[in-house]
């Protein structure tokens, strides 16, 4: 939250940690630049590797006042090819190669290579198309023989050791949760995070499984589910129902639907995620150029803007962050296209289908916001247990900040991923309606927020400390009787 001269950066920033970011002193300064969620990339380090950076992270946030979200992305079923016994091979155009299930993982030469997914013969047929490293290497599968998958390369070149294999168009049948994803899940209880990041969902089902792990676990955090396989597109609505945010994935994403589609793709899931009323991260390659450059290039800027303009809740660090020259550098940056976009954004309003509202809490906030637009209040204030009130508010759109009172660290943590809401820790002395307002209103004034003769707009509920049970809204002016 930056509040210099009265600006809020609404969107929230998402950076990766790793080897660069272990220094505490370096936590400090992304924090003290805008980081608001901090990553977990289980797909490469060790628990207690991620252990000892979320204890940094957190110790941070301490010192510097901010409040830091953490979230835990899980590997998935990341399909790769094995090893090779000279650690690459080179692939010419149109010469013959060959997957095998049955290959021992050291045993790969410039003729074949052993697979992760033993079942991945029976999921190609003649004809299918296999993109490895990212797609820089394209396989065109001849012949299916037992374990054997013999391709021909259609487009060749150096092939290192356990690169991923994706096939265009999607259709493989691994599930979405591994056995170390059941294992990291529990991880993920263990160090209270506050999202975890689901990979490769095919449908709800996936989403619905990650979230009864993770209550068997003793967590009550949000599931992230991260688009990038073909069937999820497909299933996108019911996704976004049982998800408590999307992720748009463009890498293993792009893979699959094919780099000409991703643009496209990615403006179809941030207008859908607007109207299903879902938080939404946009991620991969970013600001990939400043891993060691100082700045980014033109196109990086205009990436993140578009994403911003087009609605999303936050945007995301990968390697930048954790493996860059200068992490803290990246995200200041980021921050500074995120404020300077935002000048120029045009808000994509939720659903508005005529239906009505299932939740009391959800009306009031839709109706506070649009109270708030019209008379051009200066802040909202939403006391919320659970964060309901302020998602709400967060999913149409204004130029407000939205101030989420709560006395729940965990709720605290979790709208951090919300557009436009920024937490504060408040605990009531006394229910007297008329005391929280009064607290409510001298908080914001003694943080900037707001000043004499400034509309406030303030929701909360009778009962307090019941999630969900926001059902009162109050217009007040500052510098006069609440």
């Amino acid at each position: 939250m930056e509040n210099g001269g009265g600006t809020y950066r609404r969107t929230k920033i998402v950076a990766t940690l790793g080897p660069a970011t272990a220094a505490a002193e370096v936590m400090e300064a992304m924090l003290r630049a805008g980081l608001d969620v901090a990553r977990l990339n289980l797909s490469h380090g060790t628990h207690d590797s991620h252990r000892a950076q979320v204890a940094v992270a957190r110790a941070a946030a301490e010192r510097t006042g901010r409040c830091l979200a953490i979230m835990v992305d899980l590997q998935g079923p990341k399909i790769r090819i094995e090893r090779f016994r000279d650690g690459e091979v080179f692939l010419r155009d149109r010469q013959r190669f060959t997957l095998d299930a049955e290959l021992a993982p050291d045993a790969g030469d410039h003729t074949r290579v052993g697979i992760t997914y033993k079942q991945l013969p029976q999921d190609v047929r003649p004809g299918d198309c296999l993109l490895l490293a990212d797609g820089l290497i394209r396989l065109e599968v001849e012949s299916v023989t037992g374990a054997a998958i013999h391709t021909r390369v259609m487009v060749g070149g150096r092939l290192t050791n356990s690169k991923g294999i994706n096939r265009l168009g999607g259709g493989l049948s691994v599930g979405a949760l591994t056995d170390k994803d059941r294992a990291d899940i529990r991880f993920a209880a263990e160090i209270d995070a506050d999202y975890v990041a689901v990979s490769f969902p095919k449908s709800a089902a996936d989403i619905h499984e990650a979230r009864r792990l993770l209550q068997e676990a003793g967590s009550s955090a949000g599931i992230i589910a991260k688009i990038e396989r073909r069937e999820a597109l497909d299933a996108l609505e019911e996704i976004m129902e049982a998800a408590d945010a999307v992720m748009v994935a463009r890498g293993d994403l792009a893979v699959e639907i094919g780099d000409p589609q991703l643009a496209g793709v990615q403006k179809e899931i941030l207008r859908r995620a607007r109207l299903h009323d879902c938080v939404v991260i946009t991620a991969t390659q970013m600001m990939a150029s400043m891993v060691h450059a100082p700045t980014p290039t033109r196109a990086e800027v205009l990436d993140v803007a578009n994403a911003i303009l087009d609605g999303t809740d936050a945007v995301m660090l990968s390697e930048e962050t954790a493996a860059g020259d200068h992490p803290a550098r990246v995200v200041a940056t980021m921050a500074e296209i995120c404020t300077g976009t935002e000048h120029y954004q045009h808000f994509h309003r939720s659903r508005d289908d005529g239906r009505g509202y299932s939740r009391i809490d959800e009306a009031i906030a839709k109706a506070s916001i649009d109270t708030a637009n019209r008379l051009q209040a200066k802040a909202i204030a939403a006391l919320t247990e659970s964060g309901a009130t302020v998602m709400w508010m967060s999913r149409i759109g204004t130029r407000i900040p939205i101030f989420a009172f709560t006395r729940n660290p965990a709720t605290q943590r979790k709208v951090n991923l919300y557009q436009g809401v920024y937490p504060i820790a408040y605990d009531p002395v006394t229910p007297e309606p008329a005391v929280v307002n009064r607290e409510v209103v001298q908080h914001l004034r003694q943080i900037g927020a707001v000043r004499d003769g400034d509309i406030v707009i303030i929701t909360k509920g009778d009962l307090a400390g019941v999630p969900g049970g926001t059902n009162n809204m109050k217009i007040v002016r500052v510098g006069e009787t609440v």
